[in-house]
């Protein structure tokens, strides 16, 4: 593995810990770098905020709020700390080195937890699969869509623009969870929906929860922007009024972490974080970690032996719809055609992760919007 060390200032490590706290179990770089193994979870910082409207200075608090937490017994594979890397002369240099790590850590199968900074280093983890020549789907935790102007430089509002617009460009999905119409211009919206990506509402996401699991089942990369989160669950008089509590933004990182195609995750914010702030970042981290020791491997790559496979014949479109559920955790999918001459490029994304309730809307002749969508991005 490429040695990795040398992007990264080490930990700070004050007090001690009891043998079954994270911060025992962690193996953080203080005097040396740790040996990386995959698989695993690597937990790293960058305080970069140029690409922000709000300068602040960098907090790593949530690591004493994390170390101090309980790891379960079943947690076996490696977690590591592997320090801060600190913002280059300009922020490309920090989206460089971030990417770089990145590429690196998912390569040998270890997910980065990347504890940012403003989201629009999102940018530098999508660069990241962009050296492995990977196509990626990526999932946003937001109020809002940050498609913005491409003719800016890049920055925290406008950040999925310029992922669309590199050449070549690896990315196939975009979904935004807990999105707010008030922070949404109608044109971006529009935007939205012509490229096909998926929104998950937050008014939606309230009345059923489950909504939102499939897009983040099916993403690659997940974004998490804190500003998402009501601002008082943060311990902040800034911020949005409304948004996710403190236990759905843990019940989201939950799921991400169970989804076997999750390889990254970044948690974001503009505004420095308070103590409560710290706190639940600190749980949002513990949960995407219990999810990930829970994985079960599921996801239906080649053999479907273990799935049980449903057909529905829907009259309208005159299509046969195919739909699989595991065997394992009673997750489903649905199946939707792509180009024969395309082969492996869109091996991974033809299998969509859905919810039972779009195999009965299919048996009462609806066309899942999962389906559908798809199919536009795949013909």
């Amino acid at each position: 593995m490429t040695d990795l060390s040398f992007y990264f200032q080490p930990v700070v490590v004050e007090g001690s810990y009891d043998e079954v706290q994270l911060g025992a179990q962690i193996q953080v770089h203080q005097h040396a770098f740790p040996e990386l193994k995959g698989p695993g979870c690597a937990i790293l910082s960058v305080p970069e905020y140029r690409g922000s409207s709000h300068e602040q200075l960098p907090s790593t608090d949530f690591r004493s709020a994390l170390y101090q937490l309980h790891a379960e017994a079943h947690w076996k594979k490696p977690i590591y700390d592997l320090g801060t890397i600190e913002p280059g002369a300009t922020i490309e240099d920090t989206y460089y080195a971030l990417s770089n790590v990145v590429s690196e850590l998912v390569k040998n199968n270890i997910i980065p937890i990347v504890i940012g900074g403003s989201q629009d280093l999102t940018m530098a983890l999508y660069q990241g699969y962009e050296k492995l020549e990977q196509l990626v789907n990526s999932c946003a935790v937001d109020r809002s869509i940050d498609i913005g102007s491409a003719d800016q430089a890049i920055n925290s509002k406008n950040y999925v623009s310029h992922m669309l617009l590199k050449r070549p460009c690896y990315l196939f999905n975009h979904s935004v969870v807990g999105l707010q119409q008030p922070y949404v211009a109608a044109p971006e919206l529009e935007l939205f929906e012509k490229l096909f990506f998926d929104v998950s509402r937050l008014g939606e996401f309230n009345q059923d929860f489950r909504i939102a699991e499939p897009h983040l089942r099916n993403a690659d990369i997940i974004s998490v922007d804190l500003q998402a989160i009501k601002a008082t669950e943060l311990g902040s008089l800034e911020g949005s009024p409304n948004g996710f509590t403190a236990a759905q933004l843990c019940q989201i990182t939950k799921y991400a972490g169970i989804a076997d195609k999750v390889t990254s995750i970044g948690f974001f914010s503009e505004r420095a974080l308070r103590p409560l702030g710290c706190g639940l970042l600190a749980e949002a981290i513990w949960y995407f970690l219990q999810g990930y020791f829970a994985r079960v491997g599921d996801f239906p790559f080649g053999s479907k032996a273990d799935y049980t496979r449903f057909t529905v014949f829907m009259d309208d479109v005159a299509r046969e719809l195919v739909f699989y559920k595991s065997n394992k955790s009673a997750r489903w999918w649905m199946e939707v055609p792509y180009p024969p001459q395309e082969g492996a490029r869109y091996e991974r994304h033809h299998m969509i992760p859905c919810n039972k309730a779009d195999y009965d809307n299919a048996m009462n002749n609806e066309l899942p919007d999962l389906w559908w969508k798809t199919y536009q991005k795949l013909g």
